[in-house]
């Protein structure tokens, strides 16, 4: 990620705080190297497990190249998918998670590794966020596979 990507991508999360300038103070002084952020303003987060994570967002570059931004919390158990606001209280998946209005996540600073969560797409500050309908396509796709291999194992040979 350039400097300047970077640096977009932070004016486009900082936005939402509650106070811009106090989020990108503390982001820069924060030993973690992250923020917590409202969910539900610019961006809702779809939390998928990480297994049908990693394969949705497979699907998902495939399909448009480079999807909106995509979080990964330490172990990969868990991927968050930026979505469009309002896509949270409407999901009706299983297994899904949704933050939305009301909630905060942990957000790691773009460009900066940290000890956590880290960022497997980091935002690119233009605002692209993930087509909840494409996600949901990619997530189809991404549990036949796994169903798919799963019923595979240890019929080889």
């Amino acid at each position: 990620m350039t400097a300047s990507g970077a640096k977009s991508a932070v004016e486009w999360l900082a936005s939402v705080a509650p106070d811009p300038d106090a989020c990108r103070w503390e982001w820069e002084r924060n030993p973690l190297g992250v923020a917590l952020l409202p969910a539900g303003r610019r961006w809702d987060v779809l939390i998928l497990p990480g297994g049908l994570g990693h394969g949705a967002l497979d699907v998902l570059s495939r399909l448009v190249g480079r999807p909106g931004p995509v979080l990964a919390d330490f172990g990969d158990a868990r991927m968050g998918f930026f979505v469009p606001p309002g896509t949270a209280a409407r999901w009706l998946g299983t297994g899904v998670r949704g933050a939305g209005h009301g909630t905060w996540i942990v957000v790691p600073y773009p460009g900066r590794a940290t000890g956590g969560v880290r960022w497997l797409v980091p935002p690119d500050g233009s605002g692209t966020l993930t087509d909840p309908a494409l996600l949901e396509l990619a997530m189809h796709e991404a549990a036949a596979h796994i169903a798919h291999d799963g019923g595979n194992r240890g019929k080889e040979g």
